[in-house]
């Protein structure tokens, strides 16, 4: 199944109310007339519930922000439209503020009552949850980009994947003479899933290039990284990779800086979040970061990318957009298309949804993002943008490179279940 969606408009207006006539029967719960699809939790005649789990109040709370603003900006317009099924979706959101016994309680308490999650932010939530969610037959996007989480066909990772960016990235600095086979290089990284995934890729791709990988590791809440630059300056690296959060990117490139001689930096996408580049290592990001990411730019050309930071805009006037808002926005609309998918089968039920989106081979919505949900062992896609901080463009990036896959990509061993 090959499918290209816009992100709005009437081409996707065409698509969902084709759709909303599906009357084909399926087992299970079937709506009030008794003519309508097999349903599940979640669904009425009226309405779909999803729910989404996300730290609007801990240290990703700008990048959660931005997803869960997308996600209702895309559930306002998928309405608009039509609505799914000829019924309206409806997102339930629960804040955790990074917290793994808040999350864990506030998935008891929606997750009854949703047919599908499209955000479930951060890699220790999911460590915490994935046996719940495979055992409730729940479609989840997690919004969380760890190969650990691969294998499952509940769980969907919305791009590529920590390790694999890294991958990437290394080869990105190999390719453009940053760093040299037998150099040095570091990685600072959280001492959690997410640091764990990443610091997998960076292993891998420093010994398929030759070069000497020097790890640090920050501890949650840490946020003076003056020990871990001195360790890296000591071991000479000539490069660091970093799979940190805001607070820890902002330390550690204030320290490289004041040290007058900087050496480049890369980090995963929950690294960077666009406030920094209001603080006093502004001039040190643009001058030497770089970010790892699935999704592009939001100031790309891309038609799709323009059309949804110009609805963004008018929707939350004087917010930021950035790589998260993109992954939310193409994660909803995905979610629509597995849904109304589930409707054309005629089983709404979880188990029928989850067997829909697992049916689609190609999801393109336009965004610079085509995803493959045929496979749960492989991330839906291995490709890597390069971007740069830029005060003045949209989310505060920009285009250094287009999405591209490294060669050594191929034979990477990914921590699948």
């Amino acid at each position: 199944m090959r499918r290209t969606l816009p992100p709005s408009g009437a081409a996707a207006l065409a698509v969902l109310l084709a759709l909303t006539a599906c009357s084909s029967k399926a087992t299970g719960t079937q709506g009030a007339d008794g003519d309508g699809p097999a349903t599940g939790p979640g669904i009425t005649d009226t309405t779909i519930r999803l729910g989404a789990l996300t730290d609007l109040t801990g240290p990703y709370a700008a990048l959660s922000t931005s997803i869960v603003n997308s996600q209702q900006l895309a559930v306002e317009q998928i309405n608009d439209e039509g609505g799914v099924c000829g019924r309206d979706l409806e997102i339930v959101v629960r804040d955790h503020g990074y917290d793994v016994q808040r999350a864990t309680a506030g998935y008891g308490e929606i997750a009854p009552e949703v047919a599908a999650m499209p955000q479930l932010l951060g890699a220790p939530m999911l460590a915490a949850l994935s046996d719940d969610i495979v055992r409730d037959g729940l479609l989840t996007f997690p919004q969380s980009w760890a190969s650990s989480l691969l294998g499952h066909r509940e769980i969907q990772v919305p791009g590529n994947v920590y390790d694999i960016d890294l991958v990437n990235g290394v080869d990105f600095l190999l390719r453009t003479g940053r760093v040299e086979p037998g150099d040095g290089i570091g990685h600072v990284y959280l001492d959690d899933d997410y640091g764990h995934n990443a610091v997998l890729g960076s292993r891998y791709a420093a010994q398929e290039a030759g070069l000497t990988l020097v790890e640090q590791r920050v501890r949650a809440g840490e946020s003076d990284l003056t020990g871990q630059v001195a360790a890296l300056r000591s071991a000479g690296v000539t490069a660091i990779l970093t799979s940190v959060g805001p607070a820890q990117l902002a330390s550690l490139v204030g320290v490289i800086a004041s040290s007058g001689d900087p050496v480049p930096v890369i980090g995963n996408t929950p690294s960077y979040a666009s406030q920094l580049l209001e603080t006093p290592v502004a001039q040190a990001l643009e001058d030497h970061f770089f970010l790892i990411s699935g999704a592009p730019a939001a100031s790309s050309d891309l038609p799709g990318v323009r059309e949804l930071v110009t609805a963004y805009q008018e929707r939350y006037p004087g917010d930021d957009i950035d790589g998260g808002a993109l992954s939310g926005y193409s994660t909803m609309r995905s979610l629509a298309e597995t849904l109304a998918t589930a409707c054309e089968r005629g089983d709404l039920t979880r188990a029928g949804i989850v067997e829909a989106h697992r049916s689609q081979d190609l999801v393109d919505i336009g965004l610079g993002m085509p995803m493959d949900f045929s496979d749960p062992a492989q991330p839906p896609s291995s490709d890597s943008y390069v971007l740069a901080p830029a005060r003045g463009a949209d989310g505060g990036l920009v285009e250094v490179e287009p999405a591209s896959t490294a060669d050594a990509v191929a034979d990477y061993p990914l921590p699948t279940h």
